[in-house]
């Protein structure tokens, strides 16, 4: 059995791993890359596996670092099944065409205004692509076994961090591989916590906070009072943030806010179309997070929806005190860009960050205080007031991944640590090898290893069931 990692490896992003055993090849996760420029070329780079022999595709979950290579492996031949949970088909049916109609019209736009190296600018993938693709996922329910072939079938079970999220544990080749996936907190505001592992010969655990802590402070008391300073002075609050988890979360905190009167009674708006639908979805997945019908419709009342390009324009051409929640989460593109240009010249506004920030997206460049962003080809002045509110993250931090590892009964054979920058990836290999005493590495780019195989089963199906369940 040999693993691959083509993705997420000293990184954040891109998130794939080739699982090769029993006759097969599996790819788990398929994620674009996002951040600087050396990483977004992969995207563009053929990829260094023929896809047409490809046996199946898992997903963990729905975020375009983990799905948003999926339009392009269809456009290469790939046309075999693609498993993920049913949350995770509903949020790439969303999330895929809103990616591929964003590409398409970033594109056009930098064709218009002239400001794109490349002559024509092409959008890495197209709706025709995602339409292609979507048509080979096929829904999973968490917990349930799902045979691929003899000796080999899989399980995902409930992992926090969005709806449909999943750890994913594959029996193959008589060994148990687990994969993290990103994984959520045990208090989150919305979401269940993660389900633990029991038990795997081989682990791979995500790491994007495996340097740091959450701060235990109170993210609607923070939001109360940026809002209320912002306000003040007539100020255009401006949070960009993921359309999936975050979006919601913070209009969890705005309802609350407005219901106890702790937060005057101001314009909100939602401008995503992708973060609009995504809300509505969260009234058919009531099972897999803490919110009743009520609080979901709650949520969805919260903000007037903007849902066409003139609507958000009329929103940029307005003045506040007003909220504008807006996608994307790190910067990397859409109609946030568009209301940077227009509020952050200007010193009464401020823009929150509420979540993590990948090294090289104006996001992060936003974090470390650049005077200037670079948006459509030109440098804006960044005046406003910049805040960071870190507990609002849907990942573990590196204490809450290390109580989720603990709960395994025997440590795996070898542990690999990877969706983390260099050193928050490095940082939770020591404390792993340090307080669990576990085999642990970070794996690089590309890099192969051999996990050991075991004899064939004979009666693999029913013995990959019971062996995936006791994990």
């Amino acid at each position: 059995m040999k693993l691959t990692f083509l993705g997420a490896a000293e990184t954040v992003t891109g998130s794939k791993y080739l699982l090769e055993g029993a006759g097969m090849r599996v790819l788990i996760d398929c994620g674009m890359f996002e951040g600087t420029k050396n990483l977004r070329l992969r995207n563009w780079a053929p990829l260094p596996i023929a896809v047409d022999t490809l046996d199946a595709v898992i997903l963990t979950h729905a975020h375009i670092d983990h799905s948003g290579y999926l339009p392009v492996l269809a456009r290469m031949g790939y046309r075999g099944p693609v498993y993920a949970t049913t949350g995770t088909v509903d949020l790439c049916g969303v999330m895929l065409r809103d990616s591929a109609k964003l590409q398409e019209e970033e594109a056009d736009f930098a064709n218009r205004h002239g400001y794109s190296k490349h002559h024509p600018a092409l959008p890495l993938y197209t709706l025709d692509d995602t339409e292609r693709v979507l048509r080979q996922l096929v829904p999973c329910e968490f917990d349930v076994p799902v045979t691929l072939a003899d000796n080999v079938c899989f399980r995902l079970l409930p992992s926090g961090h969005i709806l449909g999220a999943a750890s994913l544990v594959m029996f193959m080749d008589g060994k148990t591989i687990a994969f993290s996936g990103d994984l959520g907190r045990p208090n989150d505001p919305i979401m269940r916590e993660p389900m633990p592992l029991m038990h795997a010969d081989y682990l791979v655990v995500e790491s994007t906070y495996g340097d740091r802590l959450h701060a235990a402070s109170d993210p609607s008391a923070e939001l109360e009072a940026i809002f209320a300073r912002t306000f003040k002075q007539g100020g255009v609050v401006v949070i960009p943030s993921f359309a999936v988890g975050r979006a919601q979360t913070i209009l969890h905190y705005i309802a609350r806010l407005k219901e106890t009167g702790r937060m005057p009674n101001v314009p909100v708006f939602l401008d995503s179309p992708m973060a609009i639908a995504v809300t509505d979805l969260y009234r058919h997945h009531l099972r897999e997070h803490r919110l009743t019908m009520t609080q979901a419709n709650s949520i969805a009342k919260a903000a007037t929806m903007v849902r066409t390009v003139d609507q958000s324009k009329e929103v940029t051409s307005r003045r506040g005190p007003m909220v504008v929640i807006a996608g994307s989460g790190m910067l990397t593109g859409g109609r946030v860009l568009h209301h940077l240009k227009a509020f952050a010249p200007d010193a009464r506004n401020t823009i929150v960050l509420v979540g993590y920030q990948a090294a090289g997206t104006r996001g992060a460049a936003l974090e470390a205080h650049a005077p200037t962003l670079k948006i459509h080809g030109e440098y804006v002045p960044v005046r406003a007031k910049v805040e960071s509110i870190s507990s609002l993250s849907a990942h573990a931090d590196y204490r809450e991944m290390l109580t989720w590892l603990s709960s395994m009964t025997t440590p795996p054979e070898r542990t690999f640590v990877t969706h983390g920058e260099p050193a928050a990836a490095d940082a939770l290999r020591r404390r792993i090898e340090e307080e669990l005493h576990w085999r642990c590495e970070v794996p690089t780019y590309q890099q192969s290893v051999d996990l050991a195989g075991a004899p064939h089963a004979k009666n693999a199906p029913h013995s990959a069931a019971g062996s995936v369940a006791s994990a």
